[in-house]
């Protein structure tokens, strides 16, 4: 039986240093943000979808995608915004289903998501785990990663659900804010999932 387990994390908090943690230990992780951008090109059904709720003009001639064209649409947008979101998550879910059936040999597999919760993909997994540090100093991580100015940290943190909401939905917490280490709460969890398969 092989597991699969959800990390996820508001904006700033690690869950992609937490991820990597789990591939050095040889696991493997699906990154759903990066397969977002995949799908949108290589998902026929999706493409389909795109361009019947956002015109030809989603996509260019040579069959990419046209950002600038959406982020226009569903920027400060909110039905529209929710409508890329309905046609996006499932084409990653469909990707990720895929992904699973190709891996061998591993007692468990990661699927690292920002909206683990809010798209309800969740659902698709055996655990989840929500990688946690205070607003403040998430803010100050962002700021200086991204170049971004607080109020755009802001607003993207506000796409996602409260931290303290993510806490009662979740199975497990590591917590990234200066105070543990990191890694031996991820070898902890790792040998968890292990004995669980076994």
């Amino acid at each position: 039986m092989m597991l699969k387990i959800g990390v996820t994390g508001n904006i700033g908090s690690g869950k992609t240093v937490v991820s990597k943690i789990f591939e050095v230990l040889g696991i493997p992780v699906f990154y759903a943000d990066i397969a977002a951008k995949q799908v949108m090109t290589e998902d026929a059904v999706l493409i389909g979808g795109l361009k019947q709720a956002f015109g030809d003009e989603a996509y260019f001639d040579d069959g990419s995608l046209n950002r600038k064209h959406i982020a226009s649409i569903v920027f400060n947008n909110e039905e529209e915004l929710k409508k890329l979101n309905a046609l996006v998550h499932p084409a990653v879910f469909r990707a990720f289903d895929s992904w699973v059936a190709q891996q061998h040999h591993v007692p468990y597999v990661v699927k690292e998501a920002a909206l683990l919760f809010e798209s309800d993909s969740f659902k698709m997994c055996d655990q989840t785990v929500l990688v946690t540090a205070p607003l403040e100093l998430r803010i100050q991580r962002v700021m200086k990663r991204d170049a971004l100015t607080r109020t755009e940290v802001e607003s993207r943190e506000a796409r996602q659900f409260p931290e303290e909401k993510k806490m009662t939905l979740t199975d497990y917490v590591i917590r990234n804010d200066d105070t543990e280490l990191v890694i031996p709460q991820v070898l902890k969890l790792h040998e968890r999932f292990v004995s669980i398969t076994h």
